[in-house]
C-alpha cells in the first residue's frame, strides 16, 4: 500500500519514487542531439576593436553556432577556416581594412552604419551584445550598407582630412597673431592683404613692441 501511494505521489510530481519505478527527469532535450558544427555558420556578426574582437555566428535556421572573443592575431586565421559566409561589421575607422582582408578569404562582407545596428541591441551595450545586434541587422533584407573603400580611396580621404586640419591650424595662428597685434593698438583686417600689411608695418610704428623684440623676449 505504501509503495502504491508513493508511486501515485511521484506521478503527480510531489516526491521521487522509491520502489524502483523510473520517472523521466524534467528538462529541455537537445533537439539536434549534437553540437552545431562550425561548417554550418552562414552569418557572422563581428564587433571590431583594437585588440579583442567579438564574434557571433548563426546557421541558416538562425541557431547560434558560435559566440566567442578573438584576439587580433587570431582573427584572419579563424575566418580562413570558415566556409564562405555573410559577415557584418559596423562602418568605423578600421572596418574598411578588415572588410578587404575578409573579402580576400572569400567571404561576403557588408558594412552597416552604427546607428542602424544600434536599433537591434536587445540588452545592455557590450561587445557580445553588439556582435549579436550586427549579426541580426546584416541579415535584414531592407538594411542599407556602406560601400567598402579601396586603399586608394582611403588614402585620398586621409589627405583631405590632413589638409582640413592644417587649414584650421593656420586660421587659429592668424587669429592669435591678430589678437596679439590688437593688444599693441594695431588692428588688422580679416582678409589676408590687411593682415600682411599690418605685419610689415609693425616695426615702423612708434612703439617699442616689434616682432623681433617679441621673439627675443619669448626666448
Amino acid at each position: 500500500m505504501d509503495c502504491f501511494v508513493a508511486t501515485l505521489l511521484a506521478m503527480m510530481g510531489w516526491m521521487a519514487p522509491f520502489c524502483g519505478i523510473d520517472v523521466p527527469k524534467l528538462g529541455v532535450r537537445n533537439q539536434l542531439e549534437r553540437e552545431p558544427s562550425m561548417k554550418e555558420v552562414s552569418t557572422v556578426g563581428l564587433d571590431l576593436a583594437k585588440k579583442v574582437f567579438q564574434v557571433h555566428g548563426v546557421d541558416a535556421r538562425g541557431t547560434v553556432v558560435v559566440r566567442r572573443a578573438l584576439r587580433r592575431s587570431q582573427l584572419l586565421a579563424w575566418f580562413a577556416k570558415l566556409p564562405r559566409c555573410l559577415v557584418g561589421m559596423e562602418a568605423c575607422a578600421t572596418a574598411h581594412y578588415w572588410a578587404r582582408e575578409l573579402a580576400k578569404l572569400g567571404h561576403d562582407v557588408r558594412l552597416i552604419p552604427p546607428a542602424y545596428a544600434k536599433a537591434y541591441v536587445r540588452r545592455n551595450k557590450n561587445d557580445p551584445a553588439d556582435a549579436e545586434a550586427i549579426c541580426e541587422a546584416v541579415s535584414r533584407p531592407a538594411m542599407r550598407f556602406v560601400a567598402i573603400k579601396s586603399e586608394r580611396q582611403q588614402a585620398a580621404a586621409g589627405i583631405h582630412r590632413v589638409r582640413d586640419l592644417l587649414m584650421k591650424q593656420h586660421t587659429m595662428l592668424r587669429n592669435q597673431l591678430r589678437g596679439l597685434m590688437a593688444e599693441f593698438g594695431i588692428v588688422a583686417a580679416k582678409d589676408g592683404t590687411g593682415w600682411a600689411s599690418c605685419w610689415r608695418s609693425w616695426p615702423t610704428r612708434k612703439t617699442s613692441a616689434s616682432p623681433a623684440r617679441c621673439a627675443r623676449d619669448c626666448c
